[in-house]
């Protein structure tokens, strides 16, 4: 076969380390894939939850807002609305689970922070304000389940392929190779046992020859 390694003892032991070595990456690969799954596993079961809690979270949001627009009017909430300052507190930390970097963001503080006027606007407006500021909690908690869910994905994948690679390729080949190695030299072996069985045969012949010359000599 091309490519085939020549048997000799060097390379079966050579082999054997390899195939050592490749089934304990195996092993290694299949415990950092079930570690990965779990994980996944617990981050799709946050996500359908948060998937179904945003639905909540923005109609009690909206009705808010609706309350709000009814109170002060849909143009003084806009001119409010543009006072509020942009979030800038979100600090994003990332975290390593077997080797894949996964986002965890702190979460933000819900307190009113005074950022409009509160004798130009009412209870409803502060209202609003706090329901919108739990859709941007919820908003960030599903960024960061589903983006650990995409990268725990991704790894899970690459480790799928090369478990599959060692487990179906490199490992049976080499040891297809090791049994090639290991019969050549074995029947080698066998074909040498022969060769000085067949040496002492005719070794032991010739004596028997020299001793019968000498006894007729006599």
């Amino acid at each position: 076969m091309a490519g085939r390694l020549a048997p000799t003892r060097g390379n079966l032991v050579k082999l054997k380390k390899s195939i050592a070595q490749a089934q304990s990456g195996h092993d290694l690969l299949e415990q950092k894939r079930q570690v990965l799954m779990m994980e996944l596993v617990k981050h799709i079961d946050e996500a359908k939850t948060l998937q179904s809690d945003i639905l909540t979270v923005f109609g009690d949001a909206y009705a808010a807002l609706q309350r709000a627009n009814l109170s002060l009017g849909i143009d003084a909430v806009e001119d409010i609305a543009h006072s509020v300052l942009v979030a800038k507190e979100i600090v994003v930390r990332l975290r390593s689970v077997m080797g894949v970097e996964i986002p965890d963001i702190d979460e933000i503080d819900h307190s009113i922070k005074p950022s409009y006027s509160f004798s130009g606007s009412t209870g409803s407006m502060d209202e609003a304000y706090l329901a919108f500021r739990r859709v941007l909690t919820v908003l960030l908690q599903l960024a960061e389940v589903e983006t650990c869910v995409y990268r725990l994905a991704v790894q899970i994948r690459k480790t799928h392929r090369r478990v599959n690679a060692l487990e179906k390729v490199v490992i049976p080949k080499s040891r297809g190779e090791l049994v090639f190695i290991q019969s050549v030299l074995e029947e080698g072996e066998r074909e040498d046992f022969v060769r000085m069985k067949i040496a002492k045969a005719n070794r032991q012949k010739k004596q028997d020859a020299g001793s019968g010359d000498e006894m007729d000599a006599v």
